[in-house]
């Protein structure tokens, strides 16, 4: 068993050979158990070990003395979805300031956001995962639309209109997706250990649309956003892009995935990771 406390000396003491995550892409403090600059470095992914969001284990005790309860995925799905139901009233609109004779937007849930990510990851609820990852593991996000390289740009400024858009009127939707991200990691560990390693694809069509901090053409070592959308198949990947990138994956790093609980993202096997420095392997369709 290897410790997760954030001064293991393993995973502190980087070589010069592995260069840290770059200063801008990370906030100094975050909402987990380990700093943005280790789990958003390659040292991360050469020794993963389980992330731990602040509080959440505590906090919701019963919800997983619940899910231990259960045998069948489908069974620990459902009691995650009543369980969400019930705690944030999500049933109760009108408990977050939602008025019917006055119309106006119900405000979002995390399903609702996830199904809005699948559709646009640079839209509203885009912004809101991405400010979600931001505050809860310290990756700060690198684009939204377009880059985000200046914290005073229109570019940023408009980013965190539509992630406070997305926020106003919901039932602690930040809260809410600290569960996601908890109840994911549970059904993974019920799977693979947390050292595993997914293989995922992306397709693209620009490699210039990324940060790019060495290696070469076909192996580059990539900053990637600080939540991103990958597949596990990689045929489906080719239908997105002419080039497809390759990455492993430790499971600690992912927020989500397709199947995880019905209707939530799209059906192209879609993973949710996130972001930092990664080798990438590039190929051509």
């Amino acid at each position: 068993h290897v410790s997760a406390c954030d001064n293991y000396p393993t995973l502190c003491r980087a070589n010069n050979k592995t260069p840290v995550l770059p200063r801008e892409a990370y906030l100094p403090i975050n909402r987990c158990n380990l700093p943005a600059v280790i789990l958003g470095s390659p040292t991360y992914r050469d020794a993963p070990m389980p992330l731990k969001l602040d509080g959440v284990a505590e906090l919701h005790a019963d919800l997983f003395r619940r899910l231990d309860a259960a045998q069948a995925p489908a069974q620990r799905a459902e009691i995650f979805q009543d369980y969400m139901t019930v705690h944030f009233r999500l049933n109760r609109p009108e408990d977050a300031g939602y008025n019917a004779t006055r119309g106006g937007r119900r405000g979002a849930h995390y399903m609702s956001v996830l199904r809005g990510w699948s559709i646009n990851a640079d839209s509203r609820e885009g912004a809101v995962l991405k400010g979600w990852v931001e505050s809860r593991f310290g990756l700060t996000p690198r684009f939204h639309g377009e880059p985000l390289r200046d914290s005073s740009a229109p570019a940023y400024r408009h980013y965190l209109e539509m992630r406070a858009a997305g926020l106003y009127g919901t039932h602690a939707l930040e809260a809410q997706l600290d569960l996601v991200y908890s109840y994911c990691q549970y059904e993974l560990a019920h799977a693979w250990p947390a050292d595993t390693l997914l293989t995922l694809y992306r397709g693209v069509n620009h490699m210039d649309d990324f940060e790019q901090l060495g290696g070469d053409a076909r192996r580059p070592r990539l900053l990637l956003n600080n939540l991103n959308s990958f597949t596990g198949q990689r045929e489906r990947a080719d239908e997105f892009g002419d080039y497809i990138l390759t990455v492993r994956v430790p499971t600690p790093l992912i927020v989500c995935y397709c199947g995880l609980l019905p209707g939530a993202l799209r059906g192209e096997d879609e993973y949710l990771v996130l972001g930092g420095v990664y080798d990438v392997t590039r190929s051509t369709l």
